[in-house]
């Protein structure tokens, strides 16, 4: 008997082993009276264990594009995955104080340009029917009202237009709300808040005892009205009255001409003081009590859709907006962006 290892034949001849193509080769040196020679041997290379190895990966390569696929639809749940569908009412979400600017979606504010450029989405979109404004905010500046009432007005010339009012929709909220064809609150929706109001702040005391000394050179006595080094004067508190009036006016007028209501009336109930829904019924700001799904049929029916419409949400809060929807730079904290309103040297005017 020849010792055997893995690399010996049942002789101890030693043995070359190697592929070719299909086929497994075996190299066996037999030496014997004829001295040395050499067999090749050839045999079947298994094929089982390389499947095995392929199906494998398959699976792994399956199974992390199942994962990739998963997470795509979590983080851009979003998207409109009907777009041919041509019953559809499309929900915008009105949620934060409102205001202009650049401010990324989720973060408490509701800015005039989004706002505005979902309703063009919308009112451009022929298989939308009809729009449904959900507000949820306590009201903004008069500017960011205005932007947001002049495409809901260019978008009634081709589609209606129905507020969902959610917790509060009051002030700016309202003011967005009175061109709407039909307005629907919760019974105790917090709305109204007809009115606007200036702030100023008067630091003076403060920088006082603080031993601060401000020099001001100005071209004009009203340049530095608002400043909080120091209070109005009384040539100031006149004229914040009448600007703050002149902007109320506008205010009246807009819920006048889209209640269907006399300026007397409205300024009646314009004196600053919060209603709940169904106290808004009774007053003519509100058509009727009901949630979001009461005021899609509503818009569905105005619309002329004839059965179950699609609903599709053009900015509804969603994971992808809290990622990519912040703005570029070095500090894009709502504080930060904000700070041209919130510290204005002029005060601020709130509707």
């Amino acid at each position: 008997m020849f010792p055997q290892d893995e690399n010996t034949d049942q002789r101890g001849m030693p043995v070359d082993e190697g592929q070719v193509g299909g086929t497994e080769l075996t190299s066996q040196i037999d030496t014997g009276p004829a001295g040395p020679t050499q067999a090749i041997i050839s045999k079947p290379r298994k094929k089982g264990s390389r499947a095995g190895r392929v199906l494998i990966y398959l699976l792994v390569i399956m199974g992390l594009l199942t994962i990739i696929g998963g997470s795509f639809f979590v983080i851009f749940g979003d998207i409109d995955t009907l777009p041919m569908d041509s019953n559809k009412v499309a929900v915008i979400y009105v949620q934060g104080i409102m205001i202009t600017g650049n401010i990324p979606g989720g973060l408490g504010y509701a800015t005039s340009e989004e706002i505005s450029r979902s309703i063009q989405d919308a009112a451009d979109d022929k298989n939308v029917k009809a729009i449904v404004l959900r507000i949820n905010s306590p009201g903004g500046t008069p500017a960011a009202a205005q932007e947001i009432v002049t495409e809901i007005k260019k978008a009634q010339e081709h589609k209606p237009v129905v507020v969902s009012m959610g917790d509060v929709a009051a002030s700016a909220a309202y003011y967005i709300s009175a061109p709407a064809d039909h307005i629907i609150a919760n019974p105790d929706t917090m709305t109204g808040s007809i009115g606007v109001i200036w702030v100023f702040e008067n630091s003076s005391e403060y920088f006082d005892s603080e031993g601060v000394e401000f020099y001001v050179a100005k071209s004009g006595d009203f340049k530095d009205m608002g400043a909080n080094w120091r209070g109005l004067t009384d040539d100031e508190k006149q004229y914040s009255e009448e600007l703050v009036l002149e902007v109320f006016e506008r205010f009246v007028d807009e819920i006048a001409s889209g209640r269907g209501l006399s300026r007397s009336e409205v300024k009646d109930m314009a004196d600053g003081r919060i209603y709940t829904g169904s106290r808004a019924v009774e007053l003519g700001l509100v058509d009727e009590t009901g949630n979001l799904y009461d005021a899609i049929d509503v818009a569905a029916k105005l619309g002329g859709i004839k059965g179950k419409p699609t609903v599709t949400y053009k900015n509804k809060p969603s994971l992808s907006r809290i990622l990519f929807g912040s703005t570029q730079g070095t500090d894009d904290r709502p504080e930060s962006l904000l700070r041209y309103l919130f510290e204005s040297p002029f005060g601020r005017i709130e509707i």
